[in-house]
């Protein structure tokens, strides 16, 4: 049994027009000798009827008095009333079709409610549903822990529940369909001259996921690659294959990606700067910073650790919640406001001189102030003023001659 997996996102089902495009790619799968389970999210975004935010909107958001348990079972009615509502227009289509939720799919997860994580995945119903019909449909997001309470996965759960379900039914691959062509050099909303990348391997896509780019979920690449599932992410409105999200060492597609210096420029806006400096004579400055933020529930990032303090970086929504406990604490740290990340990100960074200094160079022509850095293996990061960040974004792309070609 050959089996594919395809997932839609919320736009990709929020109305009749957008789903009759995704049942295109279904009937395309079912006449190339496929069986397809379709993964999807809760119908639009905020704003529109069932979803996963307006949804919250109706208990007062993240101050609502319900435990994270009951929220969970909120949360996850938009991606079960967008299954059976997707799986009666491919029925009304003649497609012999069945919707599942997360549990019945076979997701088991911890609970760790609003965050779960999946724990095993049961797939043996499903597996017998594939043998009589052509497509199941599961709702994405959510799964159920040993105690049968509902549970969901997380943002960009829908991408989470794909990959896994592609790793359990060792699918051929997993499509992710969205309202883009694929991976871009950088966000085109940002970038002019951004170009699609038609192949990527794991690693890049997941670094250029965690540092802002919004295509795919991270969680879901580290899953399909340890399972080593390729991933294509594809427009829902066009027949162009996308991206091939993929692995290093795949003959000449390795090589390829190997010599391929910067992959792409990604972004986070709204977030904002914190300076700490410890008291005299304290040494456990920084434990007792990340600890009170850890508490809190705050993440933190951009992390710069030195004797006399710390800088790290909170998102814009959390900056007074994190003021307010360093206060506590009797500290009066410096905050820069509206900041942005930019990354530069590729595979070849690593060992390559002269990296660092092109970055410097190009924002430094444009007179734009870097306010922090980092670096690892595959990524270069700088702080800027958000309202430099579009200049930034271009300048650096401009730098490594991202425009110039298809990124291959």
């Amino acid at each position: 049994m050959k089996i594919i997996v395809q997932k839609y996102g919320g736009t990709s089902v929020r109305d009749e027009e957008s789903r009759l495009f995704a049942k295109g790619h279904i009937e395309n799968a079912i006449k190339e000798g496929y069986k397809v389970v379709v993964v999807v999210s809760a119908m639009g975004r905020k704003g529109d009827p069932y979803a996963t935010d307006t949804l919250l909107s109706l208990v007062n958001g993240m101050k609502a008095s319900l435990s994270k348990r009951e929220q969970d079972l909120l949360m996850s009615v938009g991606e079960t009333i967008s299954s059976v509502i997707f799986t009666n227009m491919l029925l009304e289509h003649g497609i012999d079709a069945v919707a599942y939720t997360g549990a019945q799919a076979g997701f088991l997860t911890n609970t760790d409610y609003s965050s779960a994580k999946i724990i095993e995945m049961k797939c043996d119903r499903l597996m017998k549903e594939l043998e009589v019909k052509d497509v199941v449909v599961v709702a994405g997001f959510q799964g159920a822990a040993k105690n049968g309470d509902i549970t969901t996965i997380g943002r960009g759960g829908s991408d989470t529940s794909a990959a896994a379900l592609g790793a359990a039914l060792q699918a051929e691959r997993v499509d992710i369909f969205t309202d883009v062509e694929g991976i871009m050099t950088a966000d085109p909303r940002i970038a002019d001259q951004a170009r699609p990348l038609s192949i990527v391997s794991y690693t890049e896509v997941c670094n250029m996921a965690y540092q802002g780019a919004k295509v795919i979920h991270p969680r879901a690449v580290e899953i399909a690659m340890q399972a080593k599932v390729p991933i294509r992410i594809r427009s829902t409105y066009s027949e162009g294959l996308g991206t091939l999200v993929t692995s290093m060492n795949k003959g000449s597609q390795g090589s390829d990606i190997r010599e391929r210096l910067v992959t792409g420029i990604a972004h986070v806006p709204k977030i904002t700067q914190i300076k700490v400096r410890a008291k005299k004579d304290q040494y456990n400055l920084q434990a007792e910073v990340f600890k009170a933020m850890a508490n809190a529930s705050i993440s933190v990032d951009f992390i710069n650790i030195y004797p006399s303090g710390v800088v790290y970086t909170v998102s814009e929504e959390m900056t007074e919640h994190a003021l307010s406990i360093l206060a506590e604490l009797g500290h009066e740290p410096v905050i820069e406001r509206n900041c942005a990340k930019v990354s530069v990100v590729g595979a070849g960074i690593n060992g390559v001189p002269g990296v660092a200094a092109k970055i410097v160079t190009a924002l430094s022509e444009k007179e734009i102030a870097i306010l922090q850095s980092a670096d690892s293996h595959t990524t270069i990061w700088v702080l800027v003023k958000e309202e430099d960040l579009i200049e930034a974004v271009n300048s650096l792309h401009y730098a490594f001659q991202l425009h110039e070609r298809e990124v291959q």
